[in-house]
Order: structure tokens, then C-alpha cells, then sequence
């Protein structure tokens, strides 16, 4: 049994939480930080409450005070409790001082999201790749973006790619929340990183930038590793989808991380983008909001006081992870490919159906935080069993699916496939 140390204790902290107390033959050990005791507290007596276990084994839990920005102090709680592995389920902004902290104290990491810098609205890996020769050498390893999108749609990809195609040539991920909490306006997890992404440019990866066409202007492209990004305005692309169980969504192209990497890993790719659904009165509240400035992210004077905008709106919005008891609904979030296999031509979907309620009764909270935390314990299972111990920085599609793809279907997870998928235009 192994002793892991999880920073953070937001919806995805505790379900992550909850499915490794669930795997007590695993995680024998489990130590919660984060900078409010408090909710680390709240997460070990709902773990508690509810019982989890197997075969007799409970995982033994521990709480502390966390300011994981202050490496030093991160640094010295590693080293006091030998991790076999630290997860970091906090902000992205924190990537890069726990990952220092992790290099410090000589122990492998694993996160949900790729780094962003506090200041500006922005998201790439580069920040992280840079980290790949220290840790090859420390001898370590670091999995970044384990959770759903990124994380298991890398897995979908590296899935796809070993199994049944030769070459891929087009890939589009969609990320559908046919969820409904009641409330006017809330995000399903962190409003500040939410809204951040949400009102970011869009964007997709295409290895010739002359050989796509959108049906808008395209304002940039720039050249990256195999390829060209190509960036849109905000939600300027936008496609409806009848997706399995949910139904009929519009979704919109959104720029997202795991393009960046499926970009470098996917053999003959020559397309990937990624769409997600939203309900016109979502947009309608975001732009109200954009317009009079609650959506910024810079700090602004408010009675002899620096105040950042998005923040203060953060602190009005409903918690995510108070949203469980009242959100009925399904995600639906999957790959569609295309490519060849022998000579012909293959298309294959392969996606997963989520249940909010069902979420709810396992372990208390809505299906956007179990869709990432579960694949954060199975990312550490994978690492802790010594299936994915791959020294250096690496992506998810970096490792073998196979045996991620097997604990989906065990963990809450179960996917579906198909070889007739409708096609996104």
C-alpha cells in the first residue's frame, strides 16, 4: 500500500478523494492539504461518514494547512511525509511552485490541468515541458493533465491509435453538460478558471493552415511543433450535436490543452479540435458579465483597495462543489476520429455517459468533478502499480491505455464505442 500526499479540497480534491478511500489496497495512506483546513476536514468526515473501504482495509487520512505556493513550505511538508506520489488537484496556477517543491523533496507528481499564469489568461505546456530533462534526471515522473479533458481524452486517443488505426487523420472532442443545477448562472467547476477558459480565443491545431476553411475570420495562426494553430474569435464556431442520452446541444470550438500535446503524438494527424455545450442563457449571463468588466482579470482600485474583478465575482458565485444535490442530468464526453487501418478508411467514437444524480449518491458530488476526479486516482493507481512510471514530463497519451482504459470501466467510468459515429462537419 502506498502513501499519497493530494493538494487541494475543492469538488474534484474530495471525489478523488473519495474513489482512492475506495481503493484503500492502493492508498493505504492519504494526507489532504490545502491552504483551508477546514474543507480537508469536511472531505476526510464525509470519507468517513460514508464508509469506504474493501476487504477490510480503510485508508488511514490525515489533514493539514497548505499554502502550496510557498515552495519551501511545500517542500518541508513532502519531505515530513514521504509520498510516494504528490497530487495536485489546486489551481493551475500552482503547477509550477509544486512541481519545484516536488524536484526539492525527490517525489513524483500528477495534475489535472496545465499550468496558467495568475495574470494572464493563457494556457500551453511549454511551462511544464521545461521541467522534462530536471525530472529525467531526479529520476522522477510528473503526468500532467490527468482528468477527463485533458487526461482521458489523450487516453481515448492513445486507444484509438494502438488499436485500430494506422494513421489519424482528423480528431474532434466533445464535451457535452446536458446537466441542469436550476440556478440562473454557475459554473461546474472553478468559476475562475471557468470563465477564463470560456472567454478565451478560440482555437484548433491543423497541420496545413492553408488546407482548412472555417466559416469565420481567422485571427492568428502560429506555427507550433508539427503544425499551425489556427485562433478564432470567442465561440465564433459553433455546431449542433445529438449526443447519446442527452440529446440535441449546440456546442461551440473552444481552444483547449490536450491539442497542444495530441498534436506532437498523433501519427499522420492533420486536424484536432475541440468543442463544448453551452445553454444560450450561460452565454447570455457571460457576456452581460464580460461587458461590465466582472470577467477581468487585472486588479482595479476599490476603496483604497486592489481588487481583481473575476475573483470577487468567484466569491458570489454558487461553490461547484455544493452543486451536487441539485444538478440532474448527463455529460457525455468523448473522441471522434478519423483515419486509415491496412489502406482503408476507419471512423471510430469512443465516449463516456455520466449521471449526475448517480455521482451524487456515490460520493456527493456532480458528474464535472467525478469526470475528473476519477481519472486523477486511476492516473495514480497507474503510477503506484507501476504502469505509468515513465521518467521525465509526460502527457497521458505518452503511456499505455490499456490498462487506464480497463479501470474506467471498473472506477465509474464505463465507455462506450462506435464505428459509425455522426461526423462533426
Amino acid at each position: 500500500m502506498a502513501r499519497t500526499m493530494l493538494i487541494g479540497a475543492g469538488g474534484v480534491a474530495g471525489v478523488a478523494a473519495a474513489k482512492m478511500a475506495q481503493n484503500p489496497d492502493v492508498f493505504g495512506e492519504l494526507l489532504i492539504a490545502s491552504r483551508t483546513k477546514a474543507r480537508c476536514d469536511a472531505i476526510k468526515a464525509d470519507i468517513e461518514k460514508r464508509g469506504f473501504g474493501k476487504n477490510g482495509l480503510k485508508t488511514a487520512i490525515a489533514t493539514a494547512r497548505l499554502d502550496a505556493m510557498d515552495v519551501a513550505a511545500t517542500t518541508a511538508m513532502i519531505k515530513e511525509y514521504k509520498p510516494d506520489l504528490v497530487m495536485n488537484i489546486a489551481l493551475p496556477y500552482q503547477d509550477l511552485a509544486i512541481m519545484d517543491a516536488c524536484l526539492a523533496a525527490g517525489v513524483s507528481y500528477l495534475d489535472t490541468a496545465n499550468y496558467e499564469p495568475p495574470d494572464e489568461a493563457h494556457f500551453e505546456y511549454s511551462w511544464q515541458w521545461a521541467y522534462r530533462e530536471r525530472f529525467e534526471k531526479a529520476g522522477l515522473t510528473a503526468i500532467l493533465g490527468c482528468g477527463f479533458d485533458p487526461g482521458v481524452t489523450q487516453v481515448f486517443s492513445a486507444y484509438a491509435q494502438k488499436h485500430y488505426f494506422d494513421t489519424i487523420e482528423t480528431l474532434d472532442i466533445l464535451d457535452c453538460n446536458g446537466g441542469d443545477h436550476g440556478y440562473p448562472f454557475a459554473t461546474n467547476f472553478n468559476p475562475e478558471i471557468n470563465i477564463r477558459e470560456v472567454a478565451a480565443k478560440g482555437g484548433y491545431w491543423v497541420a496545413d493552415p492553408n488546407a482548412d476553411r472555417p466559416e469565420v475570420a481567422v485571427e492568428n495562426k502560429k506555427a507550433f511543433d508539427k503544425g499551425w494553430w489556427v485562433e478564432t474569435a470567442p465561440m465564433a464556431i459553433k455546431r449542433v450535436y445529438n449526443f447519446d442520452q442527452v440529446g440535441e446541444k449546440d456546442m461551440y470550438l473552444l481552444h483547449h490543452e490536450e491539442l497542444e500535446s495530441l498534436g506532437c503524438n498523433l501519427k499522420g494527424i492533420k486536424r484536432i479540435r475541440f468543442f463544448m455545450t453551452f445553454g444560450q442563457s450561460y452565454l447570455t449571463h457571460l457576456k452581460c458579465l464580460e461587458n461590465i468588466g466582472l470577467t477581468r482579470i487585472d486588479p482595479i482600485d476599490f476603496k483604497g483597495q486592489k481588487i481583481v474583478p473575476i475573483e470577487f465575482l468567484k466569491a458570489l458565485l454558487p461553490d461547484p462543489a455544493s452543486l451536487g444535490p441539485r444538478t440532474k442530468g448527463k455529460t457525455n464526453i468523448g473522441c471522434i476520429f478519423h483515419g486509415e487501418k491496412g489502406g482503408k478508411p476507419v471512423d471510430y467514437y469512443v465516449y463516456n455517459i455520466c449521471d449526475h444524480q448517480e455521482c451524487y449518491a456515490e460520493v456527493g458530488s456532480q458528474a464535472i468533478s467525478y469526470t475528473t476526479g476519477v481519472p486523477a486516482m486511476i492516473g495514480a493507481k497507474m503510477f503506484l502499480e507501476g504502469k505509468w512510471t515513465n521518467k521525465g514530463v509526460h502527457t497521458c497519451e505518452e503511456f499505455d491505455p490499456d490498462p487506464f482504459m480497463s479501470e474506467l470501466n471498473v472506477q465509474g467510468l464505463p465507455w462506450k464505442e462506435t464505428f459509425e459515429p455522426v461526423k462533426v462537419p
